[in-house]
Formats: structure tokens, C-alpha cells, sequence
């Protein structure tokens, strides 16, 4: 590990064959998993624990303070996952009292300029891109939840306590400001519903039975110009029931925003 013009705090947890650039700050309530890489000039503040095998380029800032007035100096924390890549710019503020932690899963790139805001939750395997915020309002931010295998495209904004539905895809430049149900692509504005996110799905491994299902389910949802609560009622008595099916239902129930509408609704 080279220590050259490198902060690190006495009480830091540093593990195994991490690798430490210059001018890097480690301040002592932080933990890093073994086989870590943090480049140079890169802050990592009190409360921020990172997993293993993690990459962390130049100029990100992790475990800032919330920029949430309401924030009175808790202890919260900012939980980052394994196999992570973090790159140039990056911030990510830690929790407030609300859910006292801000959590990035595992195997997530987090490109460049990338803001992500306090008691936020990334699941796994997701792609935020360029000059992305998550969690924007006035006077406070945060508390957005993405779900496994979301794909965000650059210069797009979420709005706080949205939701991002797994295996979802969201166009660039876009403006979240309803919840986003699972398997679909985003686009337009506003941001609307334009058909599943067939391409994300294929790799995932997902059957062409099974993305027909899919297609078919949110035909009656966004194509066929019923209110919602007629369509799930639709659904759950005319589908067979599927993990996939019951998740979509689930979802849309639970929206506290409400979901995009479909393109021509």
C-alpha cells in the first residue's frame, strides 16, 4: 500500500492488498474491504464502508454530509457493497435520522459526476450514468430507492422517495418524477412507458415466453386505455400466476408516487 502523500486516520480499517492514490483523505470511522482500489485525490469520510474489490476513481467524495436541512448531525452511515466501481466525481451523501443509511449494493458502475443522495438504496447490478442525481428536491434530498438491474442513462434526475422497478431502463436526460415499474424502458417527456426493456431482459437470460408474458401484462396496463385498478384486477384474474406477474402487480400497488403513463394514455 503506498502511504505517500495519503490522510488516513489511525482508527480506519484498512483490509488486504488495498491500493491508496495520492492525496487521498481516510478519515478513522471508515472501513475497506480487502482488494480495494482508491485512486488519487478521493475523500472518504466518517461513517463510510466499502467492500472488497471495489474501484474508486479520482475526485469522488463518499459519506458527505446529507444536503438535507433537516439534518442535525446523527450518526448515519453510507454503506457501499463489493465489486463496486465508483468513477471520477462521484458523491454519495451518507443517511439521516429517517433511514440512517444510505446503501449501494454489489457489482453497480457509477459513472462519472454521479450524485446520489442521503437514505438512498441501489440494489445490485445496476448502471448510473454520467452527471446522474438521484434524490433531487428543494431544501432536501434523497431516500430513492433503485432496484436490481436498473440501467439509468446520463444526465437524468430523480426526484425524492421515487422508485425504480428492477431490470428497468431509463433514457437519458430524463426527468423521474413517478415511480417506474419493473421491466420497462422510459423515455420521452414526460417520461412515459415505451415498451419492455427487451435488450436488458435478453441478458438477463430472461425467456422470449417469459418477455412475452411480460409484454402482454403491460399491454393491458398502459395499451388499452383501462384505469389501473381495472387492469391489475384484469390481470390477476385472466394471467397465470408467475413470480414476475405477482412482482409487476405488487409494484404498482405499493406506488406511493403513482407509476409513468404509457406513451398514448
Amino acid at each position: 500500500m503506498n502511504l505517500k502523500y495519503v490522510i488516513i486516520g489511525r482508527k480506519a480499517n484498512i483490509g488486504k492488498n488495498v491500493q491508496i492514490g495520492n492525496f487521498s483523505t481516510i478519515e478513522n470511522d471508515v472501513i475497506i474491504g480487502d482488494n480495494t482500489w482508491i485512486g488519487n485525490n478521493v475523500t472518504i469520510l466518517n461513517g463510510c464502508r466499502i467492500g472488497s474489490n471495489c474501484q474508486v476513481y479520482s475526485g469522488a467524495v463518499l459519506a458527505g454530509i446529507p444536503q438535507d436541512l433537516k439534518y442535525k448531525g446523527e450518526y448515519t452511515l453510507l454503506e457501499i457493497g463489493n465489486y463496486n466501481i465508483i468513477r471520477e466525481f462521484v458523491t454519495i451523501n451518507r443517511g439521516t435520522a429517517s433511514k440512517q443509511k444510505t446503501v449501494v449494493g454489489d457489482h453497480n458502475l457509477i459513472m462519472s459526476n454521479a450524485h446520489i443522495g442521503h437514505d438512498c438504496s441501489i440494489g445490485n447490478n445496476c448502471i448510473i450514468g454520467n452527471n446522474c442525481i438521484i434524490g433531487f428536491s428543494v431544501g432536501m434530498a434523497g431516500e430513492v430507492r433503485v432496484e436490481d438491474y436498473v440501467n439509468i442513462s446520463g444526465l437524468s434526475v430523480i426526484h425524492q422517495f421515487s422508485v425504480i422497478g428492477r431490470h428497468s431502463m431509463i433514457s437519458g436526460m430524463s426527468r423521474i418524477v413517478k415511480d417506474i415499474p419493473p421491466f420497462i424502458m422510459a423515455a420521452r417527456e414526460p417520461l412515459s412507458y415505451v415498451g419492455l426493456n427487451v435488450i436488458g431482459l435478453k441478458r438477463s437470460s430472461f425467456s422470449i415466453d417469459k418477455i412475452e408474458e411480460l409484454k402482454d401484462i403491460y399491454r393491458v396496463i398502459f395499451q388499452e386505455k383501462r384505469n389501473t385498478s381495472l387492469a391489475l384486477k384484469l390481470i390477476e384474474n385472466e394471467f397465470k400466476q408467475t413470480m414476475e406477474r405477482d412482482l409487476i402487480l405488487e409494484f404498482i400497488r405499493e406506488s406511493k408516487r403513482g407509476i409513468v403513463k404509457g406513451l398514448f394514455s
